[in-house]
C-alpha cells in the first residue's frame, strides 16, 4: 500500500489531478488496474488515501515543533502546512475534504485548534481563529501553486518580467483616482509570494493576540 500511495502522490506532483486514473497509476508501477483494486476501490478512495498520506507526513513534522507559545505554535504549524501545500495545487484544493472522518486533515484540523484553547477565546472565537489561518495558508498556498501562464511555462518571460506588465499598467493609470495602487505599485513589482503569506499570517496572527489578551 505505501508503494501505491508513493506513486499516486508522485502522479499528482508531477501531472496534477487531471492526468490522475488509475490507468496512469498501474503504468507507472508495472501492474494492471486490477492490481490496485486489491487496495482502492476507486480513484475518489485512492485520492483520499494519497491526501491522507501527504497530510500525515505534515501532521508528524509537526507534532515535533509545538509546545511553546500558542501563538507560535500555530505560526510554525501554518508555515510548515503552507510549505506541504504550496507545490501541490491538488492538496490545497482537498485539504478540507477529509475533515468529516478521522484522518489526518482531521487531526491537522484538531491540533491547530488546540493551541486556541490555550488562549482566552470563547468558542466563536476559536473556530474563527482556526478558520481565518486556514484561509490564509491554503488560499495562498492555491494561489502560487496555480500553473504559471503559457509565456512563463514557455520560457519566454520570467515572473518578474510577467509581472512587469500588470506593474507598467498601474502606473499610466490616474494616481487621483487610483491611489493605493500607485502607493503599492513599487512593492507589487517583484514581490516575493513567501514573504507576502507571512506577512498575511502574521497579520492574522497578531490579531488573535490582540483578541485574546495576550
Amino acid at each position: 500500500m505505501d508503494a501505491v500511495l508513493t506513486a499516486a502522490v508522485a502522479l499528482l506532483d508531477e501531472a496534477g489531478e487531471p492526468a490522475f486514473t488509475l490507468r496512469a497509476l498501474a503504468t507507472r508501477l508495472g501492474t494492471g488496474v486490477g492490481s490496485i483494486y486489491w487496495y482502492v476501490s476507486s480513484k475518489d478512495d485512492l485520492l483520499d488515501r494519497a491526501i491522507d498520506h501527504v497530510l500525515g507526513s505534515v501532521l508528524t513534522t509537526i507534532e515535533g515543533q509545538t509546545g511553546g507559545d500558542p501563538i507560535d505554535d500555530l505560526r510554525v504549524m501554518a508555515i510548515t502546512l503552507f510549505d506541504a501545500i504550496v507545490d501541490r495545487p491538488w492538496l490545497g484544493v482537498h485539504f478540507m475534504r477529509n475533515i468529516d472522518v478521522q484522518g489526518s486533515a482531521l487531526r491537522l484540523y484538531e491540533l491547530l485548534g488546540q493551541q486556541t484553547l490555550r488562549l482566552n477565546l470563547t468558542p466563536r472565537q476559536r473556530f474563527h481563529a482556526v478558520s481565518a489561518i486556514v484561509g490564509v495558508v491554503v488560499g495562498n498556498a492555491a494561489d502560487m501553486g496555480q500553473e504559471p501562464p503559457p509565456e512563463v511555462l514557455d520560457g519566454l518571460l520570467d515572473r518578474d518580467e510577467f509581472l512587469s506588465r500588470y506593474t507598467a499598467t498601474w502606473r499610466a493609470l490616474d494616481a487621483e483616482e487610483f491611489p493605493f495602487v500607485h502607493d503599492i505599485v513599487d512593492e507589487f513589482d517583484g514581490h516575493d509570494d513567501k514573504e507576502q503569506f507571512l506577512a498575511g499570517l502574521e497579520l492574522t496572527l497578531t490579531g488573535l493576540r490582540l483578541q485574546a489578551g495576550v
